[in-house]
């Protein structure tokens, strides 16, 4: 989830959670406490500043654990308290505080990046992988339970049924999450792929919109569909981006399957691919990626690319994290880079 919607819900949750009988002149401290808290976890991109690497391993980490969500409340309440000059001091946002936290943690929770609920005791990454990262949809359910609660200000009802309207939001992407991995399941069912793993990522735009993959340890076959459209949407220069993003989703009867290979599909670099790819220099993004694909071969085949599908987004031109190994001779041990917008790389250990 961006952070300004992280920022933004946590406001909406100290509104409705806000007592009854609180004095009018502390709920705007309260709500702020519940922006600026709810936003706070996403201060770990900082780690971005020790390479892309330790962005991996360690955004959505402790920031985002459960384990550590109290921990993290009580210096964000005394902050707080001292900022926005509580009388009650920081025992008056610690509550507060310890919500927007734990908000945070359920919106990156149900993106398909996930979050390390349990860190640092484990980097298992928890993902429910209902909504998209940026969702308009859901960041306008918040505003509008904002923009209610503003006008009625001594009621909590605008943001309840806001609250309320999210969870149900999220619900019906669930509902939509299960249509297509049973599109998933039966690709693979007609095709005779009994081994291979089933799964969906959600899309931006529309609901709707989701990728379904169809895999194994050689291949990703995987498909862009719109669950509810029964005719292709065609994309013209000047529609603008969001239509360019959305066309590319097909009704499920026209959907365009697709193949990538985890090591290429030339028998010739297939061996040095899964060289590259099973050398200790990659071991983080092995950790990290849940649908790698060969991503081409360069500087004289001695660099081999990778890169997670799940990042793949039609209708956008870059694709975030790619990673390879590169070696000076054959023989010689891989070395991890990441690969730029330019087509460069960029050491990463």
């Amino acid at each position: 989830m961006d952070t300004l919607t992280h920022a933004l819900s946590g406001a909406l949750l100290a509104r409705a959670t806000a007592s009854r009988d609180a004095p009018p002149r502390s709920i705007p401290r309260r709500v702020a406490a519940g922006f600026f808290a709810c936003a706070a976890p996403d201060l770990d991109f900082v780690v971005a500043l020790f390479g892309p690497v330790e962005y991996l391993l360690h955004h959505r980490s402790v920031t985002h654990s459960l384990v550590m969500m109290p921990l993290w409340a009580l210096p964000l309440a005394w902050l707080l308290a001292k900022v926005l000059r509580e009388p009650g001091g920081w025992r008056a946002l610690y509550g507060v505080c310890v919500l927007a936290i734990g908000t945070h943690i359920a919106g990156d929770w149900i993106t398909s990046y996930g979050t390390m609920l349990l860190a640092p005791f484990s980097d298992w990454r928890a993902a429910l992988g209902t909504t998209f990262i940026i969702d308009l949809w859901f960041s306008g359910l918040i505003l509008a339970g904002l923009a209610g609660s503003a006008i009625l200000f001594r009621s909590r009802i605008p943001s309840l049924v806001a609250i309320a309207a999210l969870a149900g939001y999220v619900g019906f992407q669930y509902l939509q999450k299960e249509k297509a991995l049973e599109f998933g399941r039966e690709y693979a069912r007609v095709h005779g792929l009994a081994g291979a793993v089933v799964s969906v990522h959600p899309r931006p735009v529309s609901p709707y919109n989701w990728t379904v993959f169809v895999g194994d340890s050689e291949a990703q076959r995987f498909a862009h569909v719109n669950l509810a459209r029964d005719t292709v949407r065609e994309y013209k220069p000047g529609d603008g981006f969001v239509a360019k993003l959305d066309a590319a989703y097909r009704p499920i009867p026209l959907a365009d399957w697709r193949t990538r290979r985890r090591y290429g599909d030339s028998p010739a670099a297939q061996a040095l691919a899964r060289s590259a790819w099973e050398s200790p220099a990659l071991r983080f993004f092995r950790w990290f990626a849940e649908q790698p694909a060969f991503d081409g071969l360069s500087e004289g085949s001695t660099c081999v690319w990778f890169l997670d599908l799940r990042f793949l987004n039609p209708g956008r031109d870059w694709v975030p994290f790619r990673f390879g190994a590169c070696r000076d001779r054959p023989g010689s041990p891989w070395r991890a880079y990441e690969r730029d917008t330019e087509g460069g790389r960029t050491p990463v250990d």
